[in-house]
């Protein structure tokens, strides 16, 4: 007779369930999402790599014609917090889509623009448009994927400003420097129309879970850890923004280089921007406050020096590339700081980080343009050194504001 061995469990535990699986359409939704923070904040900053020529359309100066960096980053600022408010339970694909479409329309008037006061009417618009979805699309990744998934899902959503603060400006000049200023405006414009339609077809509906409230925003500030993230974006923010707002005049002017070789440069500096990136991302997760004071250290090294030895083009295009590593891991380290400041208000945070990130880029741009027409490009470098200085002091001085 024959017998049978009983089955024996297994010695192996069986692995734990992964996450649920996202559905394609989720993910596509969410690279929309990053498509259209891509082309909100390039058409933000477009002006940068362009001044020279719309200046010399319109008869102006080039301190003057920052007022088109300066105008929006104003309005966006307060679009920020305050849409957010202003929309209450209203679904939030359909303010979305509203927003990219008020961009898009905003740049066709830049192009058909016959002065420059139009030019900043359309400028202006876009400004609502930039400071409104990016408080808005700050949260998308929380709405449209599980938990286990929102890590990956905000790195997309972020990803889109990430790659336009670093190549979106060079984007644009290169479009201007081969065919014309208007003709890089009309192009963000059509992206943001096919951004548009790509939201219509992929994003669900995202009615509102809890209106965001004013008392909510005002809150944060008596977080002192947010106080010191908030701080740190503006200083940054600003300093950078008060010398790159002039980067063509001082790539021509300074360095001595062509004006046909400024789009290419600046797609360097995006490039060393995207690297920037990647490793102030690896390397926030242990330290957060040294990784921000480096960066800071960093762009006053090279803003400092540029008067001095970036008086050529080879010096020139090597502090560029070093400014573009600097300025690269700005974004994702104070996103970083806010984020570990506020765990459970992260979207009334973000909106207050992304009103001060734009009010920054504002008073930066409008900074550098009162220097560069009471002084010269060498002082509006300097005065960006020297807010980068001030930003590492502080910092080092509230070291012990944990976040």
């Amino acid at each position: 007779m024959t017998t049978v061995e009983p089955v024996r469990p297994s010695t192996f535990a069986p692995p734990p369930p992964g996450p649920d699986p996202v559905p394609l359409r989720r993910w596509l939704a969410l690279v929309a999402v990053a498509v259209g923070t891509f082309s909100m904040v390039t058409a933000e900053q477009l002006p940068m790599g362009l001044l020279t020529p719309i200046g010399g359309a319109f008869d102006v100066s080039e301190g003057t014609a920052g007022l088109m960096v300066t105008v929006p980053g104003l309005v966006a600022s307060a679009a920020a917090p305050l849409l957010p408010v202003a929309i209450g339970r209203r679904d939030r694909r359909t303010v979305l889509i509203g927003l990219l479409a008020l961009m898009a329309a905003a740049n066709l008037l830049a192009v058909l623009a016959p002065n420059f006061a139009v030019l900043l009417t359309a400028r202006f618009l876009v400004g609502i448009g930039i400071g409104g979805f990016w408080a808005l699309a700050a949260g998308i990744a929380v709405r449209l994927v599980p938990d286990a998934h929102v890590g990956r899902a905000t790195a997309i959503t972020f990803g889109g400003a990430t790659a336009a603060n670093v190549l979106g400006v060079p984007a644009g000049t290169l479009i201007g420097e081969f065919s014309s200023w208007r003709t890089a405006f009309a192009a963000v414009g059509g992206l943001g129309l096919l951004v548009v339609v790509a939201l219509f077809a992929l994003l669900p509906a995202l009615p509102a879970a809890e209106p965001v409230r004013l008392g909510t925003l005002a809150a944060q500030f008596r977080n002192r850890a947010v106080r010191t993230g908030v701080l740190t974006t503006f200083l940054l923010v600003g300093g950078h923004f008060a010398a790159f707002t002039f980067v063509s005049p001082v790539l021509q002017d300074v360095a001595g280089i062509g004006a046909g070789m400024v789009g290419p440069l600046l797609l360097a500096f995006g490039v060393a921007g995207i690297v920037g990136n990647f490793l102030a991302g690896a390397s926030a997760g242990r330290d957060i406050r040294t990784v921000v004071i480096g960066i800071a250290l960093l762009l006053m090294t090279v803003l400092a020096l540029f008067p001095l030895v970036g008086t050529g083009p080879v010096g020139g295009t090597v502090l560029l590339i070093g400014w573009g590593l600097a300025f690269g891991g700005v974004p994702v380290s104070v996103q970083t700081w806010i984020l570990r400041s506020a765990p459970g208000e992260t979207e009334a945070a973000t909106a207050l980080n992304t009103s001060v990130f734009n009010l920054a880029i504002a008073l930066g741009a409008l900074l550098g343009g009162l220097v560069v027409n009471a002084a010269t490009l060498d002082a509006v470098l300097w005065t960006g050194a020297g807010i980068a200085l001030l930003t590492a002091l502080t910092l080092w001085s509230a070291r012990r504001t944990t976040a």
